[in-house]
């Protein structure tokens, strides 16, 4: 791997992600049981590597650098160093290179290969063995955003509920085969923007689309050597970024463009979004994102077990809202998308199993109580 000269100065541990200033990019990615973790730069393709550069900062659970010379656009991804003892709950392999949480945009679709497991495949010991080869050259890489964007006098519509009536729309499929959507935005963001399609909305009368998920996810292995695609997109990898394959620009500006012009037509936008689980699965599944970074944090693992996880969704794994990074994340998250991304609400799926406590649902669980005392949500 070529190597380049690369400016670090220590930065600050929040906000976490990506985070241009408009000078340079502060990185910080939590992990309460790595060593050490490496950010890795690409070319513009996410095709080479540059560098790889170890984070300098370790503040309260945060491993942070900021880079004075690097710009929107810049694809990364990181390397996390920690011990590899899945009995432990601990699934470190710094041969993996991994999605940043907090990525608020991708590159392309993860290309499967036996390389993206920390264990070896098909080995006697299973996921207690490890694997040492390089995954990167198949994997999808983050990508520094620019989040400037021009809303105007944009304003949510506010409708009641009494007088609301959603429409569940999914967004490849109302526009793939739509004759007055130009080919190249059919699927896309981009296509629902598209007067035909505006007017029609208002000429049903509803008040609110409610987007099946929309915040990056991912095929299944089983389904692609089938030919078959995750159409529903229940599967979700990055929770700050919308899907690549529905922006015809590659641009996450196109999902804002959307929201700005559905709220011209007094529409409001609500986004189907699934904080129980990630593609990851369970103990046989890939390292992409939150198992390589922090497995005993992210996850809610068996207890006397931790090689194993539990599973309320029937999806391999449930995220571990009792931690209060992991809480944070969802909260920081759902904050971005209303903040950020102008939204105005959120249908959750299996609402039930982020919710639950030691045992089963609670009214009044950590991610319900910070919903309802959060000033923005």
């Amino acid at each position: 791997m070529p190597e380049r000269k690369t400016r670090v100065w220590p930065g600050m541990p929040y906000p976490l992600g990506a985070s241009w200033d408009g000078k340079g990019v502060n990185f910080a990615l939590f992990s309460e049981n790595a060593e050490a973790v490496e950010l890795c730069l690409f070319d513009d393709r996410g095709e080479q590597e540059l560098a790889r550069v170890r984070l300098p900062e370790y503040t309260d659970e945060v491993w942070h650098g900021y880079f004075p010379d690097l710009r929107p656009g810049q694809v990364y991804g990181y390397r996390v160093y920690g011990p590899y003892d899945p009995a432990r709950g601990h699934r470190f392999n710094h041969h993996k290179l991994l999605l940043d949480p907090y990525a608020k945009g991708l590159t392309r679709s993860i290309r499967w290969n036996d390389a993206h497991f920390a264990y070896r495949v098909g080995a006697e010991q299973a996921d207690l063995s490890f694997d040492e080869r390089d995954n990167a050259r198949w994997m999808m890489k983050c990508r520094v955003v620019d989040t400037a964007f021009t809303w105007g006098e944009d304003q949510h519509p506010r409708t009641e509920w009494h007088q609301s009536i959603i429409y569940e729309m999914h967004v490849r499929g109302y526009t793939m085969m739509h004759p007055e959507v130009p080919a190249t935005m059919r699927g896309t963001f981009a296509g629902l923007t598209r007067p035909p399609v505006l007017d029609y909305l208002r000429s049903l009368g509803i008040t609110a689309v409610e987007l099946l998920p929309v915040q990056a996810f991912l095929d299944d292995r089983h389904l692609i050597e089938r030919e078959l695609s995750n159409y529903w997109g229940y599967n979700p990898i990055a929770y700050f970024a919308p899907e690549p394959r529905y922006l015809s620009s590659g641009l996450a500006s196109e999902f804002k463009t959307f929201v700005h012009l559905m709220h011209d037509a007094g529409i409001e936008v609500i986004l189907d979004v699934v904080y129980n689980h990630t593609a990851e699965g369970n103990q046989m599944g890939p390292t992409l994102c939150f198992r390589g970074i922090d497995n005993a944090s992210y996850y809610r693992l068996v207890p006397g077990d931790e090689r194993h996880y539990m599973d309320f969704t029937g999806c391999g794994n449930a995220l571990n809202l009792h931690h209060p990074r992991v809480l944070q994340l969802v909260m920081d998250s759902l904050r971005y998308w209303v903040e950020e991304m102008h939204v105005d609400g959120f249908r959750f799926d299996l609402a039930t199993t982020t919710a639950r406590e030691a045992a089963a649902f609670d009214n009044h669980s950590g991610f319900l109580d910070s919903v309802r005392q959060d000033p923005v949500l």
